[in-house]
């Protein structure tokens, strides 16, 4: 499937999130757990941090500690100038921002970098929905600040997040339509044909596979 298929482990991480928001994510649990674990193995956040890369760092983080590693939140240092804050250049990557926001909330009790993290990338989310009033990501960052994805519960999360994507200029038309399916299928009972076709869609994502981006 993609999964296997996707050799860059930013577009793998990118994907699981995906699965997770639409409510997919359970039919691929033992593909995710492979994944998430030879990322870990391989080490390869501290690669993303040493290159910068806000929104692939906060991203693994956050996937890698949900799933139960230990990730340290001192390789957020690595964003931070000499004065001990975060650097002001971060201001300017929104989706970056958005991941640090959320990967806060998997912090240990207690002062931490993830508390700074998450004032820092609150203040700047705020500002930034206060002078962008449409678009995705404004509505991503909006439902974001009001709830974060760590506290809401995922099944109905992914009634919200299936009108979102269907809206996303990258939307993969196979991963949407099996998250419709999936959604009918756990809140109701839909009729033996969508059940068939969830199957078939399945398949096709599972075996062909298809390009996809967050």
């Amino acid at each position: 499937m993609m999964l296997d298929e996707a050799v860059d482990p930013l577009e793998q991480l990118e994907l699981i999130y995906i699965l997770q928001r639409l409510g997919l994510s359970y039919h691929f649990e033992d593909k995710i757990s492979r994944i998430l674990e030879a990322i870990y193995i391989t080490n390869d956040i501290d690669e993303m941090c040493n290159r910068g890369n806000l929104y692939a760092s906060a991203l693994k983080f956050r996937l890698l500690r949900q799933h139960g590693y230990r990730v340290p939140q001192e390789i957020f240092n690595s964003f931070k100038n000499q004065k001990g804050t975060f650097k002001a250049c971060l201001t300017e990557d929104i989706k970056g921002l958005l991941c640090l926001y959320e990967a806060s909330f998997l912090l240990i009790e207690g002062k931490s970098i993830l508390e700074e993290a998450r004032d820092f990338a609150t203040k700047q989310l705020e500002e930034y929905v206060e002078e962008n009033k449409d678009g995705n990501l404004f509505a991503v960052v909006s439902h974001a600040l009001e709830l974060p994805l760590h506290w809401r519960m995922l099944r109905l999360e992914a009634r919200w997040f299936i009108d979102e994507y269907r809206r996303n200029e990258d939307t993969n038309p196979i991963l949407l339509e099996l998250a419709e399916l999936d959604f009918n299928m756990i809140t109701g009972s839909p009729p033996r044909r969508s059940k068939r076709r969830f199957k078939r869609l399945n398949c096709i994502f599972e075996f062909k596979g298809s390009e996809m981006e967050m």
